[in-house]
């Protein structure tokens, strides 16, 4: 079968964050002004203004924020993976991110819980990237 989730919509901006996690790494964009990192991808800095930016690579560790459990598909191709985490994780390296929480018991899922980036290869085109928990010896 198929897989029946959406794909992601490329652009200008967010071209360069889909080209890195093909490769499987996780990039966001820094400005080349003040310096600060940010996430969603946009052609101005929020903090200064400054059109100017560079894609750098994180380490994809990070924090649950917050989650939300979901046990009703509201796009059908999630509809195998009832229930699954929906998340706002801040990174270590500073910006938080919409995500999914993988590999892991949705009642085992809080807040301030560690986790690392995984990647979920959709096609050859595309990987999506979710986190999991960090065990213990990681």
């Amino acid at each position: 079968m198929a897989d029946a989730k959406p794909l992601p919509q490329v652009n200008p901006d967010n071209r360069p964050f889909w080209q890195g996690c093909r490769e499987h790494l996780l990039k966001i964009q820094k400005c080349g002004n003040c310096g600060r990192l940010r996430w969603p991808p946009g052609f101005l800095c929020p903090g200064c203004l400054s059109p100017e930016a560079e894609w750098i690579t994180v380490t994809g560790k990070g924090r649950v924020y917050t989650f939300a459990v979901y046990h009703q598909a509201f796009q059908p191709g999630f509809q195998e993976d009832l229930p699954y985490v929906v998340a706002i994780v801040e990174l270590d390296d500073g910006p938080r991110m919409m995500t999914n929480i993988i590999d892991c018991d949705p009642a085992g899922v809080a807040c301030d819980m560690p986790v690392e980036v995984a990647w979920a290869d959709r096609n050859d085109e595309f990987s999506i990237p979710c986190f999991r928990p960090i065990r213990q010896g990681n």
